[in-house]
């Protein structure tokens, strides 16, 4: 489409869990920095991958990963098709990823990307209970 204008990532994190408030406000519980593990393979029953978009005009797909440290493959995956019909439009899309299992300590990467394109890379250190996280 030649009037599709790519959006903007105008905001990113990585939680336990997005609530939605009969207001229909979200509420995000448990933003996650790093994850501290007492020992390996460390399981989640879900992470949530919450993400605002704005500034763009047409039809759009977000793929969100969780890569891991050494060789940088998927340990989850997430795909959600959105849509902005005007600039002055936003658009929330929860990832949610279930089942996880992280094997080994060390910096994992969020990886989010709009129609293939490359948007945000966050690196996420899953360290040993006890071992120092650097720069927290």
């Amino acid at each position: 489409m030649s009037d599709e204008i790519l959006p903007d990532l105008q905001a990113c994190l990585l939680c336990e869990d997005v609530r939605q408030e009969a207001s229909g406000q979200q509420t995000l519980v448990g933003v996650i920095g790093a994850i501290p593990a007492p020992a390996f393979p460390l399981g989640f029953f879900k992470l949530c991958l919450w993400s605002r978009w704005c500034g763009g005009v047409g039809t759009f797909t977000q793929h969100s990963a969780i890569l891991t440290p050494e060789d940088d493959l998927p340990i989850a995956e997430s795909e959600v098709e959105f849509r902005l019909p005007a600039l002055d439009a936003h658009a929330t899309n929860v990832h949610v990823f279930g089942g996880l299992q992280f094997q080994q300590p060390g910096v994992y990467t969020v990886e989010v990307k709009v129609d293939g394109e490359l948007r945000l890379r966050i690196p996420l250190p899953v360290v040993k209970l006890g071992e120092e996280l650097h720069g927290a």
